[in-house]
């Protein structure tokens, strides 16, 4: 046996292996990348949903903007109040006032209401149903197909759907808005929680087109506007649009509105 070579080898194997441990050594050392204190803080307040719901990609992303200076302490829509007092006190900022956000679904065609013409065969998610050619095989191609793809992003659980559309339970919703964005037909709106008056209907058609398909549906005839005493209501694409400013919730839109498509919220 040559101990000369075993010796050489080994000496040849720990020299290499002394050589990357002191590489990667300063290696870490040169590219580590500086923790902010701060910004670790911030992420441990926020409550990991990475929902969106604040317009950053995830609740890392929102955290470095929040301790940046460059997002408000009450960005997080899922936290609330709560987390931004939270983060306030770290920051040694004001929490300021936040406004809490829902979603509302803009469609009140259910089973009865807008009934299915055609048989739907194919996946049921409302993002492939978009695609085929009768769409979900409701009448009215514009409302809620009621196929739950809503429901399944939504971090809450606050979404579910019954008889046939997605009806949001708004004590557990915090309007992050992930709802809203997977909606195909955007009938989903992210509005403030007690809302004077909503809009239960999407449809661009008007009078007999509408009445045809739903019966629930917003007719396009615009006698909210005509009659509301504040002005709050303009008609765009023969659907009432609402100035949330100007409204007073009154209760006249509904009142006169034949198929109550405009209601209390």
């Amino acid at each position: 046996m040559d101990f000369v070579a075993i010796i050489i080898a080994a000496s040849v194997v720990a020299g290499v292996g002394l050589f990357v441990g002191l590489f990667l050594g300063f290696a870490g050392k040169a590219l580590e990348v500086e923790t902010n204190e701060l910004e670790v803080k911030v992420r441990e307040c926020l409550p990991s949903a990475n929902c969106g719901g604040c317009g950053y990609a995830s609740c890392d992303a929102l955290a470095k903007e929040i301790a940046a200076g460059t997002a408000p302490v009450s960005a997080c829509v899922v936290g609330g109040a709560p987390v931004a007092k939270e983060i306030a006190a770290i920051l040694g900022t004001e929490a300021g006032e936040s406004v809490r956000l829902v979603a509302h679904v803009r469609c009140a065609g259910n089973c009865e209401a807008a009934p299915r013409i055609a048989d739907y065969t194919g996946v049921k998610d409302c993002r492939m149903a978009a695609l085929a050619p009768s769409k979900s095989g409701k009448g009215c191609i514009y409302g809620c197909m009621g196929f739950g793809s809503c429901a399944a992003v939504c971090p809450q659980n606050a979404i579910t759907v019954e008889n046939g559309i997605a009806h949001i339970d708004e004590d557990l919703c915090v309007g992050c808005g992930a709802c809203s964005r997977m909606c195909p037909n955007h009938i989903i709106e992210i509005i403030e929680y007690r809302t004077f008056t909503v809009v239960d209907c999407s449809s661009g058609d008007k009078l007999k087109a509408v009445k045809d398909v739903c019966s629930a549906g917003c007719l396009g005839c615009g006698v909210c506007a005509k009659m509301c005493p504040s002005k709050a209501i303009t008609m765009q694409n023969n659907l009432p649009v609402i100035d949330r400013s100007l409204c007073v919730g009154c209760g006249t839109c509904n009142s006169k509105c034949p198929t109550k498509a405009i209601k209390p919220f």
